[in-house]
C-alpha cells in the first residue's frame, strides 16, 4: 500500500513539475514591448530589450516571441551567459538588416550570439538585403556583416529558419560546441560574392541535416579547428559546392579532423566535395574526412584535392608547396555528371604528398562540350581503389576489387 503511493506520487510529480515550469517561464513578446514590426522603423533596440529580459529570467526556459511580422533591425549582439535555456521563436516573422552598408562600419555581423548556453532559434526569416553591398560601390571600406553570427555557443540547436541575400556569410559558427542544424534554408543569387552557407571553424561536435542551401560560394565551409562535424540530406546549389578549408593562409591554425558528409546532392555546383589548401602554407593536418552517398548533377570539379589553391591568382608559381598533410581521406558512392572533362582531380602537395586516401564506387560522366569521357589526375598521392571507379583512378594506386 505505502510503495503504490509513494508511486503515485511520484508519476504525479512528474506530471506537476512542467506545468510549473511552465508557469514559472518567462515569455517575452517583443510586440508587447513596443516593436512596430512595420518594415521601417528600427526594431532592434526592443528586440535586445526582449532578449536581456528573458536571458535574465531564471531556471525554467525562457523566450523571446517574436510574432508574424516584418521588423528592420540594425546590428544586435544578443549577449549570454543567461540563467537557464533560452528560445527565440519567430515562426512566421521576417527580420531584415538595413541595405546600407556604412551602418556596418564598426560590426562584422548584424546578429550575434556570444557566450550562450542550452539556445535554440525556431523558425523566422533573416534578410541580409546584401544586393548592393555586393557590388561594394556604396562603401568600399566598410567590412561586409555576416547575418548570423555564433560564437562560444554550446549544447545549441538553429532549426526551420530561412537566411536570404546576405550581405557576407550567412551563417558563421565558431568557437563554438555541441550545435544541432535543422531544417534551414539558405539562398542568395549566384553572382553574390563571398556569400558562403554556413561557415564553421573552431568547433566541436555540430550535426547539420535537411537543408537547401543555394548561394554565392560554398554551401557549406569548414575552417580549421573544425572537429567532428557531420552533414546529411544537405541539397547545395547554385555555389562553389562543399568545401573543407581553404587552409594553411594565416599563422597557428588547428587541425581539422573527423568531418562525414553523406547523402547529399549538389545541383550546378563550381565544385563538389572540395579540400583545399594554400601553396606555401602554414603547417596543420587534415584526416578522416569522409564523403559518401553524393549525387553529382552537372557539377564542376565534382570530387577534387586543391593543394595549390590560389584564387585571383596572387600566388607565385613553382613556390614552395602546401604544408597542410592531407590523410585518411574516403570518397565513396558518388555519382553523376560533370561539366569539365577531369571530373576526379587529386592535386596532393609535393612537399607533404596525401596519405590514405579512398576512392570506392565512384560513377562520374562528363556531360559539356566536345563530349567524350570523363578523366582523373593525380599530383602527389596514390589511391587506393575500391569497386568500380569512373573515371579510371590515376595510375599508380593500389587496387582492391569490390567482394
Amino acid at each position: 500500500m505505502g510503495n503504490h503511493f509513494w508511486t503515485r506520487r511520484a508519476v504525479c510529480f512528474l506530471f506537476i513539475m512542467p506545468l510549473i515550469a511552465g508557469i514559472n517561464a518567462v515569455v517575452v513578446n517583443v510586440k508587447t514591448k513596443g516593436a512596430k514590426a512595420d518594415g521601417k522603423t528600427d526594431d532592434g533596440q526592443v528586440i535586445l530589450n526582449a532578449w536581456k529580459e528573458a536571458c535574465s529570467g531564471g531556471s525554467p526556459p525562457s523566450s523571446v516571441l517574436i510574432p508574424p511580422g516584418t521588423y528592420l533591425a540594425f546590428p544586435i549582439l544578443m549577449g549570454g551567459p543567461c540563467k537557464g535555456p533560452i528560445e527565440i521563436k519567430a515562426t512566421g516573422a521576417t527580420l531584415k538588416a538595413p541595405p546600407e552598408l556604412k551602418i556596418f562600419k564598426t560590426v562584422n555581423t548584424w546578429i550575434t550570439f556570444l557566450n550562450i548556453d542550452r539556445l535554440t532559434i525556431n523558425g523566422g526569416t533573416f534578410d541580409g538585403q546584401g544586393h548592393d553591398s555586393w557590388r561594394n560601390k556604396e562603401c568600399p571600406r566598410c567590412q561586409r556583416p555576416v547575418n548570423i553570427g555564433f560564437s562560444s555557443v554550446r549544447n545549441s540547436l538553429i532549426k526551420n529558419i530561412t537566411s536570404v541575400s546576405s550581405k557576407y556569410f550567412h551563417l558563421a559558427i565558431g568557437d563554438s560546441r555541441n550545435i544541432r542544424i535543422e531544417n534551414i534554408t539558405i539562398h542568395a543569387p549566384e553572382n553574390s560574392r563571398n556569400t558562403d552557407g554556413i561557415h564553421i571553424g573552431r568547433i566541436n561536435d555540430v550535426n547539420i541535416t535537411n537543408s537547401i542551401i543555394k548561394t554565392g560560394d560554398d554551401c557549406i565551409s569548414f575552417g580549421d579547428g573544425s572537429k567532428n562535424i557531420r552533414v546529411e540530406n544537405v541539397t547545395c546549389g547554385p555555389g562553389h559546392g562543399i568545401s573543407v578549408g581553404s587552409l594553411g593562409k594565416y599563422p597557428n591554425e588547428r587541425p581539422v579532423q573527423g568531418i562525414w558528409i553523406k547523402n547529399c546532392t549538389l545541383t550546378g555546383t563550381q565544385n563538389g566535395v572540395r579540400i583545399k589548401s594554400w601553396p606555401d602554407s602554414t603547417s596543420t593536418t587534415v584526416s578522416d574526412i569522409h564523403f559518401e552517398d553524393i549525387v553529382m548533377d552537372r557539377v564542376g570539379n565534382p570530387i577534387i584535392i586543391d593543394q595549390e589553391y590560389c584564387p585571383g591568382h596572387t600566388c607565385k608559381k613553382g613556390g614552395p608547396s602546401s604544408r597542410v598533410k592531407i590523410s585518411n581521406v574516403s570518397f565513396r558512392r558518388i555519382r553523376g555528371t560533370s561539366t569539365t572533362k577531369v571530373a576526379l582531380k587529386l592535386a596532393c602537395s609535393a612537399g607533404l604528398p596525401c596519405e590514405n586516401i579512398e576512392l570506392a564506387d565512384i560513377n562520374l560522366t562528363y556531360q559539356g562540350p566536345g563530349g567524350g569521357p570523363a578523366t582523373s589526375k593525380c599530383d602527389n598521392v596514390k589511391p587506393n581503389v575500391v569497386g568500380q571507379v569512373v573515371p579510371a583512378a590515376c595510375s599508380g594506386g593500389s587496387v582492391h576489387p569490390r567482394i
